[in-house]
């Protein structure tokens, strides 16, 4: 049974749905913490709204908008998530979505961000310099096939305690750069697919990465730009880009 989390105010009556419905029933809307405004939908007029019902001690909110297809505005700011521990697929499928909103989320205590934006193929930016991430420890497909995404700002990422990296940044095409330096590869142990398909891609920073416990890396570099400026100092790493390009990093 699907937990009702939001609810359709309308002029003469009030009705409640699931999360089900945002998926199933056409609707395009424009999501924020309070309420959703409908701009065109197929059952509701426009100005109608959503008040939404979060309950504020959550901890886990995996999938809590997974498969939301028609979403294109989320608005998070004032949402608490200070007791999270799990954001595995909270927007994944959110094929949609082109801009969003989390300058304000606690990821403190959040341990789990599996596949967090996966498929988010309309999202252009996202800054996430706000995030803590002294926690978490799984970043599979955290920006698999976010296609559109042209910038990225990892800056204050914490990655201290990641073992797994597979997938991270496979499918984002439109990537021109990105800088890792400050990422902490030590506990990683899988890095198959990490930039595999990131074909626009001209600088990669990976200056700070440490490959000992890695134990794939397997088309790491699959279909990636062979033009691009890769700053590397890892012998595992060089060797596996020479494997899947032909080219040399110097």
């Amino acid at each position: 049974m699907d937990v009702i989390f939001a609810k359709i105010i309308l002029k003469e009556e009030e009705k409640s749905i699931t999360r089900r419905d945002l998926i199933n029933d056409g609707f395009d809307c424009e999501i924020f913490v309070n309420e959703i405004r409908f701009k065109d939908t197929m059952k509701l007029k426009k100005e109608n709204h959503i008040v939404y019902i979060f309950k504020q001690s959550y901890s886990n909110i995996q999938s809590m908008f997974e498969g939301c297809s028609l979403l294109t505005y989320i608005n998070l700011s004032n949402y608490n998530t200070s007791n999270v521990t799990d954001m595995n697929h909270i927007f994944s499928d959110c094929s949609s979505l082109s801009s969003i909103n989390l300058s304000n989320f606690d990821t403190k205590n959040v341990t789990n961000m599996d596949s967090m934006f996966f498929n988010c193929s309309l999202l252009t930016s996202i800054n996430l310099s706000d995030f803590s991430n002294d926690n978490v420890t799984n970043m599979n497909s955290m920006f698999f096939n976010c296609s559109l995404l042209a910038s990225i700002n990892l800056s204050n990422f914490n990655t201290k305690n990641v073992t797994t990296m597979l997938n991270m940044f496979s499918g984002c095409s439109s990537l021109a750069s990105i800088n890792l330096s400050n990422f902490d590869t030590n506990k990683v142990t899988n890095m198959q697919f990490m930039f595999c398909d990131c074909t626009s891609l001209k600088e990669l920073n990976l200056s700070s990465f440490n490959t000992n416990q890695v134990t794939d890396m397997s088309s790491m570099f699959d279909s990636i730009n062979k033009k691009c400026k890769i700053k590397c100092k890892d012998e595992k790493i060089k060797k596996e880009f020479e494997n899947s390009t032909g080219c040399i990093i110097i």
